[in-house]
């Protein structure tokens, strides 16, 4: 990973959510947030590539848009870049309350980017305590995207600065406040850049400082990842995009091959989301272009 390219990633993700909650109608996943971390430059700057490279997304769409780029651009965001980032967060969002209600006191969010939880829910701030987890240069990133738009860091938010794929460890959350208590994990577009061993030790890892009933949200990509292609091809594009960005997609898995690796680390699956599952849950009677990815799944697993 180079210094700047999880930066990079994390902004795109934040414009594709500060996209729809400015634009979509109705909404999947209102990051009304969003847009305070994305200043107009950046945003301009975006909409810019992203309608520049249509002819790279779709021959026909660029041919037939060619002098409409407002909807070029709303053709590529739905399409290519929102999908995955709204349906993934408003399902772990989902979780994550309905896990506050049974007990979680704390949620670590790995590989958190430019998320806005904390300055969503201001409500919480006396009952949860939140660790974002991330490589160092996007967490520096994101500080400074706080002080430029003059948002406080809220008191129960705690910067952990890591690269837990090589390596998790519990100290310097523990530093932070972290205890053995009832624990819900996130970990939203990161399996795919990891390979199975990383994977199953980060889980191992996890796992091993909090009590039975602790859970995680997370997805992957089942095993036609390298060879779908998708509505426009859109699962080519993402695995191309990837590779093209330094960070070539590593991993992709069975069910079965989830179940056998979570139960490793003595985790079980409580809720498996398919594609038409979460087409079903998140974009059922749309009229635009939002729709659920192929091959991308959720899993909601919990510590036995």
């Amino acid at each position: 990973m180079r210094n700047n390219e999880s930066s990079l990633t994390s902004l795109v993700s934040a414009f594709a959510r500060a996209y729809h909650s400015r634009y979509d109608t109705p909404l999947i996943f209102d990051d009304f947030m969003a847009k305070e971390l994305i200043n107009e430059k950046e945003f301009t700057n975006i909409s810019e590539n992203m309608i520049q490279g249509i002819s790279f997304f779709n021959k026909e769409i660029a041919e037939r848009l060619q002098n409409d780029p407002e909807k070029i651009l709303k053709w590529v965001v739905q399409i290519q870049l929102s999908p995955t980032p709204l349906a993934r967060a408003s399902y772990c969002e989902k979780v994550l309350h309905n896990e506050l209600m049974l007990g979680a006191k704390q949620y670590v969010i790995l590989g958190a980017g430019l998320d806005t939880f904390c300055f969503r829910h201001p409500e919480l701030e006396n009952s949860l305590q939140v660790f974002e987890v991330d490589h160092p240069a996007t967490q520096q990133f994101k500080k400074n995207k706080l002080k430029d738009a003059n948002l406080a860091i809220p008191g129960h938010l705690h910067f952990i600065p890591m690269d837990f794929s090589n390596m998790f460890s519990y100290e310097p959350l523990i530093e932070k406040g972290f205890e053995n208590t009832k624990t819900f994990f996130s970990l939203l577009g990161v399996t795919y850049y990891l390979t199975h061993e990383e994977i199953a030790s980060l889980l191992s890892n996890l796992f091993s400082h909090v009590p039975a009933g602790s859970s995680i949200v997370f997805d992957y990509a089942d095993e036609t990842l390298f060879t779908a292609k998708g509505t426009s091809n859109r699962v080519e594009h993402m695995v191309k995009m990837a590779a093209a960005g330094g960070e070539p997609m590593k991993s992709c898995f069975a069910y079965q091959e989830i179940e056998h690796l979570l139960a490793s680390s003595g985790l079980l699956i409580y809720e498996h989301l398919s594609p038409d599952d979460i087409n079903d849950h998140f974009f059922g009677n749309r009229k635009d272009n939002l729709s659920a990815f192929e091959t991308i799944h959720y899993i909601h697993a919990v510590k036995k």
